[in-house]
């Protein structure tokens, strides 16, 4: 049985929310939404879980952790394995605890993590991809994020760092023909100059950034050619509205003030919990029809298979035994070269 002596306490850095930030804005146009609730919720569950994938890479390469990362995850593929440790496939299973109310009584009496469940999806684990020797990880940011406009107005007030984001609906981010969007441009209604930054993909399908200054009520074109657009960013919150117009789609698309999401993710902890063979999951999980109410939410968006955390086994072990295979590996590559 796992205890709590067994978790591992990771340093939450903001670097790591940037990091998240770059991958989440890149990957709109492909990753597969299975939990559901808006745009901005989907984003910022990429952002933590990339936050946490980040670090648990840092502590394995500063405790001297083999590990690979040929299967990581790409933008284009978002079920790929994350690392592998010992030549077996790892997927980091990441839970984000936003409530304040939940993270003061996990602070305080973190044992109430073992009688939670540990998800996986069910479509995601039935998918046929997987092999018996592929690892499951599992790990819980506990973290702020900002939900609704009161919140996003408590941040700007406060001074704290935030990542405006307005995503593109899928006529701009997935277009169902790749041809060029034309020269696009942009318009700001506010009273101010207003610095923005649009990203999306070029013909060969890379993608491409550039900031503009939109001068008040004055049209300003993009420099780059776009064969899609993923988003647009602001530093600051937009008094008014910003239009942006492709000679392709017709109709411009305005964005209200309050249509800009906040995706910065204000972690404060990251535990590492546990883990556990694909096979032994298989064996020991039972069923969560979704909408059901669990530890990590209030109501689960889809059906998933389920361990107890307390039934997970401790990662300190796993890490050992990467050492010693490595180790062994290593050894049985060196008197291969003897006898060469």
């Amino acid at each position: 049985m796992l205890a709590v002596s067994d978790f591992i306490r990771l340093p939450y850095t903001r670097d790591l929310t940037e990091g998240g930030i770059l991958y989440a804005t890149r990957s709109l146009c492909y990753t597969y939404d299975r939990m559901g609730g808006s745009v901005y919720s989907r984003l910022r569950r990429i952002v933590g879980g990339v936050a946490v994938e980040l670090a648990f890479r840092r502590y394995l390469s500063e405790q001297g952790i083999p590990f690979d990362t040929k299967g990581a995850t790409p933008f284009t593929e978002p079920d790929r394995y994350d690392v592998a440790l010992g030549g077996h496939r790892c997927d980091l299973k990441t839970f984000i605890l936003s409530k304040r109310r939940q993270i003061t009584s996990l602070r305080r009496n973190p044992q109430q993590i073992l009688s939670a469940p540990a998800l996986i999806p069910q479509d995601q684990f039935d998918a046929g991809n997987h092999t018996d020797r592929d690892l499951y990880l599992f790990a819980f940011l506990l973290g702020l994020t900002t939900n609704s406009s009161d919140e996003v107005d408590k941040v700007i007030r406060s001074g704290q760092p935030m990542y405006l984001v307005h995503p593109l609906r899928s006529a701009w981010s997935r277009p169902p023909t790749w041809h060029t969007l034309g020269r696009l441009a942009l318009k700001s209604e506010c009273t101010a100059p207003l610095r923005i930054e649009i990203g999306g993909q070029n013909a060969q399908r890379n993608f491409v950034t550039e900031t503009l200054t939109l001068q008040p009520r004055e049209r300003t074109f993009a420099q780059n050619e776009y064969y899609s657009l993923a988003y647009l960013h602001v530093d600051s919150l937009p008094t008014a509205r910003v239009g942006i117009h492709s000679p392709r789609l017709g109709e411009p698309h305005l964005i209200h003030p309050h249509e800009w999401g906040n995706i910065w993710v204000y972690g404060m902890h990251i535990w590492l919990i546990g883990y556990m063979t694909h096979e032994e999951f298989r064996r020991k999980a039972t069923l969560i029809h979704a909408g059901t109410r669990v530890f990590q939410y209030s109501s689960t968006q889809t059906s998933n298979y389920s361990v107890q955390v307390g039934h997970l086994r401790p990662l300190k072990q796993l890490f050992e035994r990467v050492r010693s295979w490595e180790s062994l590996k290593k050894l049985e590559f060196q008197k291969g070269n003897k006898h060469q």
